[in-house]
């Protein structure tokens, strides 16, 4: 199946921290199937995955992605912080307990100078605006504070300032921006997301289960009413994850050890998918 056989193809990835480990699994099954983006969306860890894809869209990407997580699952950098600095970090910023700097100089690594115009595809990331409070995209210049902007995790990492404007992670507004892809005119939008939608939810039991159930429904509510709203002319795959309710703990941010386990399972699971849909 080759680019634009059935209308622009976009692959719209999600957010989930190191969940999104499993996007990469998606990517390579969705490339060994044949199917190519015209148009990459992302948001949070998605607008990092994304970012890997569209400035390379071809099978050769799977490889970097690879590379990156496995980089990830070794040094484990991003979100290793020993307790004692995190509770440091949180009592002199009053905002976060991780620093950005780690993931910055990973993405400077990579895509120092890199414009959103230099990309082979067309690619959009999304984060919340603090001061419009609102739902922004980045379309244009440099894509490395874009992202970090799109995957600054309130609470986690700091605020993100662009042009003197401030961001938190776009998973806050739109955490599977499915309807963004079908507004820019995708007809096939492939839905690379962390396994969260596929599950039910429970009750919440204790009071830290309170606001990761409401933040859940909300972004669920979101994501299946964009899906229900598409037109008729647009077709959405929405790959299986093969992530587990055991994957999702609470602490499931920072624990890096399944990232290859989560990648393998969800290559096998997207391969089963797309022989049967796409």
């Amino acid at each position: 199946m080759s680019r634009s056989a059935a209308g622009p193809t976009a692959f719209v990835l999600g957010g989930g921290g190191l969940l999104g480990a499993v996007e990469v699994g998606m990517v390579r099954a969705l490339f060994e199937r044949g199917i190519v983006p015209d148009l990459v969306v992302g948001t949070s860890v998605g607008a990092l995955n994304g970012l890997v894809v569209a400035n390379d869209p071809t099978s050769a990407c799977v490889d970097r992605l690879r590379d990156l997580w496995t980089e990830i699952a070794e040094g484990g950098d991003v979100y290793a912080d020993r307790a004692w600095t995190q509770l440091r970090r949180a009592w002199r910023t009053g905002t976060h307990l991780h620093s950005a700097e780690p993931l910055r100089q990973r993405l400077e690594r990579e895509f120092a100078g890199v414009r959103f115009e230099d990309l082979a595809v067309p690619f959009q990331c999304c984060a919340s605006h603090i001061e419009r409070a609102s739902e922004h995209w980045f379309t244009t210049g440099p894509v490395v504070p874009a992202v970090l902007a799109s995957a600054a995790v309130p609470g986690l990492l700091p605020p993100a300032e662009v042009d003197g404007e401030h961001y938190l992670d776009g998973g806050i507004v739109n955490s599977i921006p499915v309807g963004r892809a079908a507004e820019l005119g995708a007809r096939r939008i492939f839905v690379l997301q962390v396994g969260r939608a596929e599950r039910r939810l429970s009750p919440p039991r204790r009071p830290w289960e309170v606001a990761r159930v409401s933040f859940e429904i909300a972004r669920r509510h979101r994501f299946h009413r964009e899906l229900d709203a598409l037109p008729a002319d647009v077709d959405a795959y929405v790959l299986p994850s093969a992530v587990t309710a055991d994957d999702d703990s609470p602490l499931a941010y920072r624990d890096a050890s399944a990232v290859h386990r989560r990648i393998e399972a969800a290559y096998r699971a997207g391969l089963t998918y797309l022989a049967e849909v796409a």
